[in-house]
Parts: structure tokens; sequence; C-alpha cells
């Protein structure tokens, strides 16, 4: 480079300098009155690898509770035990609406054991199951084949219980969830209390222990064995006094309740 164009060079740096134009930011000059062609579309790499990508499994949360439930259920050497892991069980959301936890009634070493639904508002009130209106109905059924809840020989009482120890909203029936996620807690009641003999009052009670989608009209009166005891499943005292005609089939299922334990 000769002295001129080295003046010259100097002199253009200095003035773009005292411009502020104090760094380099291009190895290349840029004409910027000469149109810019619009950038191409990128391919949509992200959408394709989407798309070719595995599905995440989704999670069932009322699987979990399911398993959380038999594993405290499996806790329980007593049933004072099973009663204080089943109020610490969070998995059931009717917990958080309900008054009271409603565990059971009657003689823990009874040979009959009678599990029912749900409670309703009364048993919600007194945390006792059937002591509304069926539980009424329930005593004096009980009462007609020699048997009562405050009986002290256990050849002459009866232990209740439900599927579920929360009340539903409205007195609606047991969820599928619901019964699934409360069922280990049940046959470890069952294992528990040692009946001799199941009485299962109701659909829920039926549907969850015998495993059956048909409904209690067409699975009453036969016998079943669930958790090694022999059951057998009626009419629930609240369908009897809706419907005052199933009570023939109803006593009929309790003389074969009573011809059963003798």
């Amino acid at each position: 480079m000769d002295a001129f164009d080295r003046d010259a060079a100097i002199s253009a740096l200095a003035w773009q300098i005292e411009l502020g134009a104090d760094e380099a930011i291009a190895d290349l000059p840029v004409d910027r009155y000469v149109d810019v062609p619009p950038p191409e579309p990128a391919a949509p790499v992200a959408a394709a690898q989407a798309s070719d990508a595995p599905a995440l499994p989704k999670t069932d949360p009322t699987a979990g509770h399911i398993a959380e439930a038999a594993r405290l259920a499996a806790t329980a050497h007593d049933l004072e035990t099973l009663a204080h892991v089943m109020q610490g069980f969070d998995g059931c959301s009717l917990k958080q609406g309900a008054r009271n936890f409603v565990f059971s009634d009657g003689h823990a070493g009874a040979s009959l054991m009678i599990v029912g639904e749900a409670p309703g508002r009364d048993e919600d009130i007194e945390g006792r199951p059937f002591v509304g209106r069926s539980g009424q109905l329930l005593d004096k059924m009980m009462d007609a084949i020699g048997r009562a809840r405050t009986a002290d020989d256990p050849t002459n009482a009866v232990y209740i219980t439900n599927v579920l120890p929360w009340r539903p909203p409205q007195n609606r029936d047991p969820s599928v969830d619901e019964m699934a996620m409360m069922k280990a807690f049940l046959l470890r009641h069952i294992e528990l209390a040692a009946p001799k003999c199941l009485l299962l009052l109701g659909n829920s009670a039926m549907k969850t222990l015998f495993e059956t989608s048909r409904g209690i009209t067409a699975m009453r009166g036969q016998w079943k064995e669930v958790a090694g005891v022999p059951a057998i499943a009626s009419f629930h005292p609240a369908a009897l006094l809706r419907n005052p005609a199933h009570k023939r089939a109803a006593w009929e299922d309790l003389l074969n309740v009573k011809a059963k334990l003798k």
C-alpha cells in the first residue's frame, strides 16, 4: 500500500471513530440499498420429530391409589390398626366432604358379617353404619333370624360394615373407581373379622366382591366365596323400602343364611 492510500485509510478510520464506530461487526461491507430476498421457510423438523416420537404413557392416578390402599391394608394386623390406616388414606376424595369416618358396628367376632354400600346422611352424622330407616329395617330382618348387632354371643351377633367408609355426596351410588380404591381395605376387613358367612346387601357390595357387572336381581340368592368365606347377596334394605315386592326374595335369602350358619 502506497503512502497516499495509507494516509487516506488512516483519515477515514479516524473519521469513523469520531462518529462512534469503535468496533467491526462484519468481515465484509454490507450494501443496505440492495433488496434482500426473503428467507426460505424452515423445514418442519421439530414437528416431524414430534410426530415420530413415541407417545408418553398416561398416568392413572386411580391405579396409584389402589396400589397404595393395598399396601396400607397389608400392614394392618388387627381391626383397630385397619381403621387407623383407612382414616389416614387420602386417595379417596369422599373423605374431604364427609363428616365422619364410618368403620363398623356390632360384634367383631360374629359369625355373620354384613357388607353394605356406603354411609348415608344419618350414618355420616353418627359415625356408624345402618342407623337410619334402612338400619332399622335391617335390625328387624336380623331379629327375624335370631341375630342382633348388640348381642354378646358371636353365634347370635352380627358385624356390619360398608364398601365405603365415607358418605358420597347426596347419597349417590359409589363410583367404580371408589369401589376399586377401597376394595383392598374391605378384603382385609373380612380377613381380620373372620366371619363364617357374608351377607352382601345391594349392588355396590355385590359387584365389588363378586367382581361382576350383573345386577343384584340376577345375582341374589347365589352362594359364592369371598376371601375364603361363603357369601350371598341380597337386596339392600333401602331397596326394600322403595319396593316392598322384593321383601319375599330377601326373606328367602335370610333363611338361606340362617341355614348356612347352622
